[in-house]
């Protein structure tokens, strides 16, 4: 089993972890299969209505949530927009994207929020916080329209300080690389995610990351050809507040 202390050493040495199952549920205390009750719940997430390159390939729910290490006191907040600044986001920056919520019952499955404060322990201990602002998002993309793309905005960051990429499933796919490479270098890995809840840890101000657009295994209509969709929920955690625009701008 790899330790938190272990963990914590790889994110601050190389900027990011790839967790296999058994090690993510062991090193932040998950029981899967009660976090595997939720997996459902992606087969009714409300389409992407902003995607500004035209595609119809993503659906996602969205929440927020704050967590505070030295208490362990997770609180969900308000529905609020997602936002972000066109220097993480040239596709989508700029705007308020208002998402569905999470559904009530998976936001509060005891698993996904031990995972919301585990993750949120393990992260105080790069940066040390008073609290996390954490946005929780629900994604699945599939490929009815012959491709989806996961990361349409391409290689980038996110604008926070740790990022957690936990797949949900992935199914009757191929494609769906991930890549991570050095933010002030020319170093990357490249490997695809393919275990139900393996997870990647992220620092978001040491690398940059993307995934390849993914594409049928059996083309739509086609003897034996299954829906092909790829399920993540990606976790931010940031210091300080949510992202949001500057006051008048």
């Amino acid at each position: 089993m790899r330790l938190p202390a272990a963990i914590v050493s790889e994110l601050r040495t190389a900027g990011y972890a790839l967790l296999e199952p058994e090690a993510a549920a062991g090193a932040l205390d998950v029981e899967l299969d009660a976090l595997a009750a939720t997996a459902t719940s992606w087969q009714a997430l409300p389409r992407d209505s902003y995607l500004r390159d035209g595609g119809h390939y993503r659906a996602r729910r969205h929440s927020c949530f704050v967590y505070a290490p030295g208490s362990g006191l997770l609180q969900p907040v308000p529905q609020r927009p997602h936002w972000q600044p066109t220097t993480y986001n040239a596709l989508h920056g700029g705007m308020l994207r208002w998402f569905e919520p999470i559904e009530p019952a998976v936001a509060a499955n005891a698993a996904l929020r031990q995972l919301l404060a585990s993750l949120g322990t393990l992260f105080a201990q790069l940066r040390p916080v008073e609290r996390w602002y954490i946005e929780a998002h629900q994604f699945r993309i599939d490929t009815a329209g012959g491709i989806g793309r996961p990361t349409p905005e391409g290689a980038h960051r996110d604008g926070v300080d740790f990022v957690a990429v936990v797949l949900v499933r992935r199914s009757g796919v191929r494609g769906g690389e991930t890549r991570v490479f050095e933010a002030q270098g020319s170093r990357g890995v490249r490997f695809t995610m393919v275990q139900p809840w393996s997870m990647l840890l992220l620092d978001d101000a040491q690398v940059i990351h993307e995934t390849t657009p993914i594409q049928a295994e059996i083309a739509d209509g086609a003897p034996g050809a299954a829906r092909a969709v790829r399920d993540t929920l990606v976790l931010t955690y940031r210091a300080g507040g949510f992202q949001e625009p500057a006051a008048g701008g």
